[in-house]
Order: C-alpha cells, then structure tokens, then sequence
C-alpha cells in the first residue's frame, strides 16, 4: 500500500512538472511589444503605434500614411471584442526578411464589433537595442 501510495504522488508531481512548461522568454517578449503596439492600435493612435514600431515599418511608411489607413480601416470593424493569441513562431529569417535576425511571427484570432471572426497578423523583429518591435501588421 505505501509503494502504491508514493507512485500516485510520484505520477502525480510527473504530471504537475509537465504542465508548467516555460515559454521561451524571446516568445514572452516578442508577445508583450506585439500586444502593446495592439493597445496603440486600438485606440486609434497611429502617430503613438508608428513611434513603437521598428524601423523597418518606419522604413516602410511615414507616419501620415500609416495614420490614415489605420484611420481608414480599424473604425468600420467596430470595438474589440475578444483577441487570442494563435500562434508564436520564433525564426531567424522569413520571406521578405531583409537579413537574418530574431524574429517572431505572430497569430492572434480577433473580434470586433462588426467583425466577429478576424486575424491579426504581426511580424516583431528584436533590434540591436533588444528591444521587440512590431515591423509588420495585418488584418484579415
């Protein structure tokens, strides 16, 4: 009875370890820029979400161009109603990458008001600084 005792706790401690897996903290840090720069979005701010956006993205349109097509796109989808993370890919390069880096390709499954089923799609790359940038934004 003790032996069958001390097997239970010792399947049952073997469980509680593989549930509490760690996420790699490039994967945790890649996520909070990429919901940060989501807040920023979602209120409307393009001239704050373009300023925490990597320089590629700043590379890639102006402020004024950006402002206007977040402007023009977000408003007709309504208010946020629910957003899940999907996916976290961690890659050193991709298609369209100027060069290789750390960078994350991220999934999130949204909800707006007047869109109940959505995809936002994010590309974060970790500059030299090491910092996580947004430096790529899509909405389907």
């Amino acid at each position: 009875m003790r032996t069958r005792s001390a097997l239970v706790l010792l399947f049952v401690a073997l469980l509680a370890t593989g549930v509490a897996v760690a996420q790699d903290p490039r994967a945790s840090a890649a996520q909070k820029a990429a919901r940060d720069f989501l807040a920023l979005t979602d209120r409307g701010d393009g001239p704050a979400s373009w300023a925490a956006a990597g320089k590629q993205f700043q590379s890639a349109i102006t402020v004024e161009r950006w402002t206007d097509s977040l402007n023009t796109v977000r408003p007709p989808l309504g208010a946020l109603v629910e957003r899940t993370l999907f996916s976290t890919q961690l890659t050193r390069t991709f298609p369209g990458a100027p060069a290789e880096g750390d960078y994350a390709l991220l999934v999130f499954r949204t909800s707006f008001a007047q869109r109940t089923e959505g995809q936002e799609t994010l590309t974060v790359e970790r500059e030299p600084d090491g910092v996580w940038r947004v430096i790529g934004y899509a909405i389907l």
